[in-house]
């Protein structure tokens, strides 16, 4: 049976992560795969895993991480921010994976149409904790507990001010875009991140909230028509409802993350048609 499926979160700079993707296969030949972010820090990994996916699967769509945006030392491509985010994409489009900035194609398999819209809005530092009231108050305290995200150091936002000015220029533009989507037809959103902030609220340290979204996308679910929502970012795989929509967390996470486990690691999520629940 055909199948619109989903992961995300590869991280495949650690051995166990590339074996495992190098496993991954469609059960059907005309199988498309959805990517939420974080293949990897490296433009070659990322390009690596994109190819091998894209032979494979019919179609691959794309949605940037905070790790594919990250300069990181040891990666060749030195580029910054806008600049780097730019490269990816023609590096997707020179493999045929749909990204943010292509048109979103409809997935006419079982279980639709629905369009399939990737998105790239990062965050803005609005997910705090209770009685935090400002962004700069709310990095002391991160600061403080010692959970402090690596974009801090590695993820730059050129040509913006700031992260939280990138995502809100991200946020116009993608509301833009979707708002001019195919009328009539429902959607399966696909962001690195969660659109609500609910799914935060079990993170071991929620100081770490502030990197994983924008409160500015809290309604998006329901003004957007989705039928599901998928995400990773939190390495929580699960799936939640959130005003009767489907949120689908996609994550394979690190290896000291989902070795412990009993689940099979990097097993793809079937997002249409929707799974049977479990007797």
């Amino acid at each position: 049976m055909t199948s619109l499926l989903a992961i995300s979160d590869l991280h495949i700079g650690y051995q166990e992560n590339r074996r495992i993707v190098e496993e991954l296969r469609p059960a059907s030949d005309s199988d498309w795969l959805l990517v939420a972010g974080d293949v990897s820090e490296k433009v070659s990994d990322v390009e690596w895993a994109l190819r091998l996916l894209g032979d494979r699967f019919e179609k691959v769509v794309w949605a940037p991480g905070n790790h594919e945006l990250w300069t990181h030392p040891s990666d060749p491509v030195q580029l910054r921010g806008e600049e780097r985010y730019r490269h990816l994409v023609e590096v997707c489009r020179d493999l045929g994976v749909v990204t943010p900035e292509d048109p979103y194609p409809i997935w006419t398999g079982p279980g639709g149409p629905v369009t399939v819209a990737p998105l790239f809005v990062l965050y803005d530092y609005t997910f705090r904790m209770p009685g935090v009231a400002t962004k700069e108050e709310a990095l002391a305290l991160a600061y403080d507990k010692g959970v402090v995200c690596t974009d801090e150091m590695l993820l730059h936002p050129d040509p913006y001010p700031s992260r939280d000015a990138w995502c809100a220029a991200r946020i116009t533009e993608t509301e833009r875009r979707l708002e001019a989507r195919t009328p009539g037809v429902p959607t399966v959103l696909v962001n690195h991140y969660p659109l609500v902030r609910d799914p935060t609220l079990i993170l071991h340290h929620p100081e770490f909230a502030i990197w994983c979204g924008t409160e500015r996308t809290a309604d998006w679910h329901l003004r957007f028509d989705v039928h599901t929502m998928v995400y990773g970012h939190l390495h929580i795989p699960r799936t939640t409802w959130y005003d009767g929509v489907r949120f689908e967390e996609v994550s394979l996470g690190y290896p000291r993350e989902w070795r412990p486990r009993s689940t099979v690691p990097g097993q793809l999520r079937q997002i249409l048609p929707v799974p049977e629940p479990a007797s």
